[in-house]
């Protein structure tokens, strides 16, 4: 496999993996072949994701339909077979298939809840490439147990995380299966298509639609795809070091919106002063064209090179919304770049862009929610809260899919950094940071991973400390503050920013 799609599981989903492959052999009947695996073994979603191969390159081609408001399209999967393979699952959920070719010749197809089931007409041998092209219609307005389109006005943008990648294209719909992606999207006179990555080309069709071609220099996770049609400008503007910034705006609100956007290039030479260059090549802010409060659950989401945001959180003062601009910022490097192994491993997504967006605000002189303006004190305040949100929602780096996106996750997870810094110092966190991004780099990483890469760096076991703090049902000690409590744990406490009906990233301190 290549490096970028490595990924060291924890114990539990090692398990979890070799029961599957007690059920399906990897050297497979050679008259039969065997079906491969309907899951990867996520713990938080167990179902999702499918075995028996790996994605290496996605080519989506969707035509939009002004007046049927219906998105036309063909999936292309490039896909290399890590067994013998009767029949192959994707992800898929919502979408009306026409036809699946596999390497180009008409194969069986079965839709059995959220998986799509192919069966080639002669099994597929184990380590060879194949292709497989879906043709199907999506409706961006149908209504399904979840979906990631969000219908706007003149068109719609997605929000796949965490799963729901697979209502807009079929798919491998996992973290840890990260691929190449290319974009065509025609539309009509009026509006435009973009895409994660970079503008390839511009096609005028001669019949009063455009074909806009985007490419990703870089891998990228299923559930951080962007794909957005609407009647927008691109705002063009640089970055540090000649870094291409883009913005995709509506058109009616650019103006309005423009103080906000302004803001990048500094947000970004900040952040490059702690992790490195900005990871990939380029950068900037979709305010979807809908603040209806059902668009999506949450304010901004790291779509990879393209953030998506609800335009009127954006129309706030600089002190209001910098902070949760450094956040998404700081997922192009820990969600992005280094994507979660498995879905348990999110606190290393949110606990980092928290942590970042924290420091920024108190840097800035901003007060936080709380009031607080030091990064000190607004520990001091989590760490009393630890055995509570334990309680409530679980470790930091054992949530489940009903508390994935609590507090814990993301406060909780900058507790966990706070401490390690405390235990090591800033200089071999800021290196244990640095070794992290760029030994996972286009990869996907564990809990485990981090906690090795903190050993190799300090020169100190810290599994046994690391696994306290992210595991542990008791809150320890903190390193440096041995007079700071933990507040006891009463069942009339409640998390004030939890919710267990979907994911939430408004549990975000950095709001």
């Amino acid at each position: 496999m290549r490096y970028r799609t490595r990924v060291t599981a924890p114990a539990a989903l090692l398990g979890t993996v070799a029961a599957l492959s007690v059920a399906a052999p990897a050297h497979a009947d050679p008259e039969t072949g065997t079906p491969g695996p309907e899951t990867l073994g996520d713990p938080v979603f167990p179902g999702l994701g499918n075995d028996g191969y790996r994605v290496f390159a996605y080519h989506l081609d969707l035509a939009y339909d002004a007046t049927t408001r219906l998105v036309d399209a063909t999936a292309t999967l490039t896909l290399t077979t890590t067994q013998e393979l009767s029949r192959l699952s994707l992800d898929a959920l919502g979408l009306d298939v026409h036809e699946v070719l596999l390497d180009g010749v008409p194969a069986a197809r079965e839709q059995a809840g959220e998986k799509l089931r192919i069966t080639p007409a002669v099994p597929l041998a184990a380590r060879t490439t194949a292709t497989v092209t879906v043709t199907y219609t999506a409706d961006p307005r149908a209504v399904l147990a979840h979906t990631a389109w969000v219908p706007t006005p003149d068109g719609f943008a997605i929000c796949p995380q965490p799963n729901t990648a697979h209502t807009v294209f079929p798919c491998n719909d996992h973290p840890s299966d990260k691929a190449d992606f290319t974009f065509r999207i025609t539309v009509p006179a009026g509006l435009k298509g973009v895409a994660s990555g970079h503008l390839v080309s511009t096609e005028d069709l001669g019949d009063g639609r455009t074909a806009y071609c985007y490419r990703s220099r870089e891998p990228i996770a299923t559930e951080i795809v962007q794909i957005t049609v609407g009647d927008y400008v691109i705002k063009d503007r640089q970055g540090p070091h000649g870094l291409p910034l883009r913005d995709v705006v509506p058109t009616a609100r650019a103006t309005a919106l423009e103080p906000a956007l302004a803001l990048t290039p500094n947000l970004v030479s900040w952040i490059e002063q702690r992790l490195g260059a900005f990871p990939f090549e380029t950068y900037g802010l979709l305010p979807c064209n809908n603040d209806a409060s059902n668009a999506f659950d949450f304010t901004g989401l790291e779509t990879q090179t393209l953030t998506l945001y609800k335009p009127n959180f954006l129309l706030q003062a600089e002190k209001s919304i910098g902070s949760h601009m450094m956040h998404e910022l700081v997922h192009s490097y820990f969600g992005n770049s280094v994507s979660p192994a498995t879905w348990s491993d999110l606190w290393l997504n949110e606990g980092h862009a928290d942590f970042y967006g924290l420091l920024y605000r108190y840097e800035r002189g901003w007060a936080d929610s709380l009031g607080l303006t030091t990064m000190e004190a607004r520990m001091k305040d989590t760490y009393a809260r630890g055995d509570q949100w334990r309680k409530s929602s679980g470790p930091v780096a054992a949530p489940n899919e009903a508390n994935l996106f609590d507090s814990q996750r993301y406060l909780g997870g900058v507790l966990v950094l706070y401490a390690l810094r405390q235990q090591v110092g800033e200089s071999v966190f800021s290196a244990i940071e640095s070794t992290f991004l760029e030994r996972f780099r286009n990869a996907s990483a564990s809990t485990g991973d981090y906690i090795a890469v903190a050993s190799e760096v300090s020169g100190t076991d810290q599994s046994g400390f690391l696994r306290d703090w992210l595991y542990g049902t008791k809150t320890p000690r903190m390193p440096g503050h041995p007079d700071w409590t933990v507040t006891p744990v009463s069942s009339a406490l409640r998390q004030p920013q939890n919710r267990t009906d979907g994911h939430w990233h408004d549990n975000s301190a950095t709001l």
